[in-house]
């Protein structure tokens, strides 16, 4: 016998930017479910480091540009929601580092170091001194210049974990495969037909990520299209004591990598090493992005020895609406059609920005509450991810 479930809204896809959403939509009074087909969060929002940018990184070329002006506001919503203030209680999720930072192996330029005082980044960038120093940037051997950033550092499967635990039994764990949906009519609820269980509701809203594609493709719509941005980041397990969460600045608009720092369980750390070494590794094969890597830690943290250090890649694709020349969207991104919701956050800080949009969305198609809140038989409900370094280096 087949089980109905019916809500206002149902969620395909159960990143931060799927769980930050089923939580607002609830909170708006909307009955609402989410399907992930995996662990919550398995995709591109475990394997992210974390960061809630502010939209320094996006400034380094010496001015500020639309994507810096678009994930402004972020770091401050954010920290709200930590403190418990904010639109999401997250004061359960763990925060890795206050601030992240900027460093330079050697002198910045006059110019970078006056707009780094300028009117345009006060109080998203100021210089690291004293106490504000962390014990990695330290040590004599560094030589170069430090700026703090107002940018917090999570430990992600938590955040996860946080959100998870605001909707216990609106999660439900199954693959929604083409041939499962009832999308092109909507005259009549759409639905999602899986084995004993239906799943119906007046809106559908597709957060996928990558699985974005195929949903589209399955709900009849002709657009938006999507992109792939790959990426082959490392990970470096070793036993220097001091966490590093920072951009190191090259000599482009992009910084040369940027390290966030992971505690594991043995009381180890693994380093997780995105930026320009990320974009650009993808050319190489992981015995080459690994040697290329190395020389690079060598050259921007020569101090730190990592005699026995173990490494490994991670090669990650991420997901967005396509633009052209497959240049980053700058703000998170909403198509509607009908019963059909499609978005991508484009950056994980821009997950409340999602959210925000597809209530405005409901608001503008007068799309009120009709359904009480259904619960997930606790059989089916989705557990949490964890990190992709814990299950590397075991």
């Amino acid at each position: 016998m087949t089980e109905t479930l019916r809500s206002d809204v149902v969620i395909i896809g159960g990143g931060i930017a799927g769980l930050w959403l089923l939580t607002r939509l609830r909170q708006a009074g909307y009955s609402a479910l989410l399907v992930e087909a995996g662990e919550l969060g398995c995709g591109q929002s475990v394997l992210s480091q974390g960061i809630i940018h502010g939209g320094a990184k996006y400034a380094l070329q010496g001015s500020v540009t639309q994507a810096a002006n678009a994930i402004a506001d972020m770091p401050a919503l954010w920290r709200a929601c930590l403190a418990g203030t904010g639109p999401v209680d997250l004061t359960a999720a763990r925060i890795l580092s206050q601030h992240h930072y900027l460093w330079s192996t050697g002198k910045l330029g006059s110019r970078m170091v006056a707009f780094f005082a300028s009117k345009a980044v006060r109080g998203r960038v100021r210089p690291a001194e004293g106490d504000a120093i962390p014990a990695a940037f330290r040590d004599p051997g560094f030589k170069g210049m430090l700026y703090q950033l107002d940018e917090v550092v999570l430990d992600v499967p938590s955040v996860l974990a946080a959100l998870a635990g605001l909707n216990t039994g609106c999660t439900l764990q199954a693959r929604a495969e083409p041939g499962q949906f009832e999308l092109a009519a909507p005259a009549r609820p759409a639905a999602l037909n899986l084995a004993g269980l239906r799943v119906e509701a007046d809106r559908f809203v597709l957060t996928a990520g990558a699985g974005n594609a195929t949903l589209i493709e399955a709900a009849g719509l002709r657009k938006p299209a999507m992109q792939l941005r790959p990426l082959n980041m490392v990970m470096v397990r070793h036993r220097y004591p001091h966490p590093i969460y920072a951009h190191c600045l090259g000599s482009g608009s992009k910084p040369r990598l940027t390290v966030t720092s992971h505690p594991l369980a043995d009381g180890a750390w693994t380093w997780y090493l995105g930026g320009d070494l990320a974009e650009t590794g993808v050319g190489r094969d992981d015995e080459a992005q690994i040697e290329f890597a190395k020389k690079e830690m060598a050259a921007v943290v020569p101090w730190v020895d990592f005699t026995g250090a173990d490494w490994a890649c991670l090669r990650i694709d991420r997901a967005e609406p396509a633009t052209s020349a497959k240049a980053r969207p700058d703000n998170a991104y909403l198509y509607a059609k009908e019963h059909v919701i499609v978005g991508w956050p484009t950056k994980l800080a821009l997950s409340p920005n999602l959210a925000d949009e597809v209530l405005e969305t409901l608001q503008q198609q007068d799309f009120r509450p009709r359904h009480p809140q259904p619960e997930v038989p606790v059989g089916r409900r989705t557990a949490v991810a964890q990190t992709a370094w814990s299950q590397a280096f075991r």
